[in-house]
């Protein structure tokens, strides 16, 4: 039997797939957005997320925009490959122009 997963996990879900294409978020802006405490959360999510094809995890990244989370992916440079198709420049990891990209999900307040 699948274990069932915490209800926060369609929360993370939700407000990544909002992150438009170009653009990206970090953990942390997304656990502040949602009240989680603790942007491990938001890793933890998207790492079960990476299977369902629907929640573009590649646009989530760490506070300092390094691409901590490509590991889990498929292939090491596939969170890359995936950045620089929708435009986003990542050097040595880590994206070029953090401010130019970077989206927050506090937006959808807006």
């Amino acid at each position: 039997m699948e274990k069932e997963q915490p209800k926060y996990y369609e929360n993370v879900y939700d407000v990544v797939r909002l992150i438009p294409s170009g653009k990206f978020t970090t953990y942390g802006s997304i656990a502040d957005f949602l009240t989680l405490g603790s942007a491990r959360m938001v890793g933890w999510a998207l790492n079960q997320a990476l299977h369902l094809g629907d929640v573009p995890a590649h646009r989530v990244v760490n506070r300092k925009g390094e691409l901590s989370g490509r590991m889990h992916f498929s292939t090491p440079t596939l969170m890359q490959e995936l950045l620089e198709a929708e435009g986003v420049q990542v050097v040595d990891h880590r994206i070029v122009d953090f401010d130019e990209h970077y989206w927050s999900p506090t937006s959808l307040l807006d």
